[in-house]
């Protein structure tokens, strides 16, 4: 079989198209552009990828409970709920969660860092997505809106434990007895008794 070799770095590759994409890593060539915002990419996955921001499209659909998602990491992520599974592990007081995301923002505990500061108040955040949804306390704004009966929330979050009162879904499941809850806290309690 051939190999194709990095001059550069020298990491093999088994067919010269690899190689090129590999090749960008070095140079920052991006030449696949977004039409819709103009941001460029890599590679066309990368760019097909980034479409479904503008499009919605969520083609990676969970077995278990039908949430979908754009992109197929995600849904993989997502699925360790439902399995329960933890494999991110904080070392230094071990921790354990189902996302990679979850275990950095957990780090933050242990810094103590809070470098987002509201202009209003001046209170601080460990993370920008929380120094954002403080700041609609003070705009007033609720950009999530329940489909349902129309209440909006100023978190994501809040919206999705919320339509769970019109669906009854409960994607949350004990492992012990597969009964199944509409908000991981009460599983939590659950598991605990």
């Amino acid at each position: 079989m051939p190999e194709y070799p990095c001059e550069v770095c020298n990491k093999v590759f088994a067919a010269p198209s690899l190689l090129n994409i590999h090749i960008r890593t070095h140079t920052g060539e991006q030449p696949f552009k977004c039409d819709v915002c103009n941001k460029r990419f890599s590679t066309k996955g990368d760019l097909k990828r980034h479409t479904r921001v503008h499009t919605h499209e969520t083609p990676y659909v969970c077995g278990i409970c039908d949430a979908s998602f754009s992109q197929s990491g995600n849904l993989k992520q997502h699925s360790l709920t439902h399995t329960g599974k933890k494999p991110f592990v904080c070392g230094l007081c071990h921790a354990s969660f189902s996302r990679s995301g979850s275990l950095k923002r957990h780090y933050v505990i242990h810094s103590g860092e809070k470098n987002y500061k509201c202009e209003t108040c001046d209170k601080c955040f460990t993370q920008k997505s929380s120094l954002i949804e403080h700041e609609r306390l003070h705009s007033g704004v609720k950009p999530y809106t329940c489909e349902y009966c129309q209440k909006s929330f100023t978190e994501s979050g809040s919206l999705t434990k919320h339509l769970r009162t019109h669906t009854s879904e409960k994607p949350y499941r004990c492992f012990h007895c597969e009964k199944s809850f509409a908000r991981k806290s009460t599983l939590n309690d659950h598991e605990r008794t």
